[in-house]
């Protein structure tokens, strides 16, 4: 019963605390970054009692928005996987948090609980799969809506899918074979290791081209310009033309909830996770042998405030990258996928292992 308690407060923190509430403030944080880089003031109109905070009030405005809107079903429409799919692409987006670790061991009343919903042996390989099945969501959507140009626009997400989700896999490889491990916990405390006794370990020194490729391929698996072929609002509309009130909603809120997932996944393969360098189970160890002490729970703030500080970044960085640069057509987005970043995905491979035998 106890630890049935402990991963329902787990969920309530990370998932609905921490995820939701990052979705929602990116449905602010998309119009005013694109404001702020194109001399817009953006988002200000929505106001309570004549204060607008900079336009944060939208959030709640587009919310309501949502629920009260009329829910229209198409004729044609097949209805229970019309009603359906936008909820199995938000539930496949959630449930790959599951396995993500934000800190490491929180001390309670003598008691250590990881910090971390589930920490499975093969974290990783849990994660793609779950993240992989998202894509139904979108095709059977697409499909049931009954449009012709909603179903273009599944089997477009489809094929995207199935050509970054191989691509996206070996990219990683470089990072497995180096830590040696599919647990995500233990990949995030191999690079608390020091190289050199001075620089952390984290997977983008040791694999720089492994995390340039799993950022790209990353970004395509969220269907976000330049890699969102799927919707093309310029020329299709997209898979969810026939949706309306907050199905529509669901699959918007997914498209955020993924760039949160894939700015996750990045921080804790590339980026340390967790880890805050020289910080370590008591306090600081400096290099220069001086110790800072800490107690566990200042040890777990600085952790989860570190993982967050992390995903900010990260969700900065594609953010810009989503309003900077133009849709790819879909004959350039598969021959990326193919042609370039599954070659030298596979390369890296071959350096990597080449690397590793000759440093032992």
């Amino acid at each position: 019963m106890e630890i049935i308690v402990t991963t329902l407060i787990k969920i309530l923190f990370f998932v609905f605390g921490f995820v939701f509430s990052l979705a929602a403030l990116l449905t602010w944080v998309e119009r005013k970054q694109s404001a702020v880089m194109q001399d817009r003031i953006g988002a200000n109109r929505a106001a309570i009692l004549g204060f607008r905070a900079l336009g944060l009030f939208h959030i709640i405005a587009d919310s309501v928005k949502m629920f009260v809107k009329e829910d229209f079903t198409p004729s044609g429409a097949k209805r229970f996987i019309f009603s359906i799919a936008p909820g199995l692409s938000l539930f496949f987006a959630l449930l790959a948090f599951v396995a993500i670790p934000f800190g490491d061991t929180l001390i309670v009343n003598g008691k250590p609980i990881s910090l971390q919903i589930a920490d499975l042996d093969v974290g990783i390989l849990y994660v793609f799969a779950v993240m992989s099945m998202g894509v139904y969501g979108v095709v059977l959507g697409a499909w049931a809506s009954n449009n012709n140009y909603g179903m273009l626009g599944g089997l477009r997400a489809s094929a995207q899918m199935i050509s970054y989700e191989v691509a996206i896999g070996v990219s990683i490889i470089g990072v497995l074979m180096v830590f040696e491990t599919v647990s995500l916990s233990g990949i995030v405390k191999a690079q608390g290791q020091l190289i050199g006794g001075w620089l952390p370990k984290w997977g983008i020194l040791v694999q720089p081209i492994g995390f340039l490729l799993f950022l790209t391929t990353g970004i395509a698996e969220t269907k976000r310009i330049p890699f969102d072929a799927p919707e093309g609002e310029s020329e299709i509309v997209g898979y969810f033309i026939e949706y309306s009130s907050m199905r529509f909603g669901m699959y918007f809120l997914t498209d955020f909830i993924e760039t949160i997932l894939i700015a996750a996944i990045t921080v804790t393969l590339f980026l340390g996770g967790w880890q805050v360098p020289y910080l370590m189970a008591d306090g600081f160890h400096f290099p220069w042998g001086s110790l800072w002490q800490l107690s566990n729970i200042t040890v777990s703030i600085l952790q989860v405030a570190a993982f967050t500080f992390k995903v900010a970044i990260m969700i900065f960085i594609m953010m810009n990258i989503r309003w900077t640069l133009p849709r790819f057509r879909y004959d350039q987005v598969m021959s990326l996928g193919w042609k370039i970043l599954l070659p030298i995905s596979l390369a890296n491979i071959f350096i990597t292992g080449v690397l590793i035998i000759l440093m032992r």
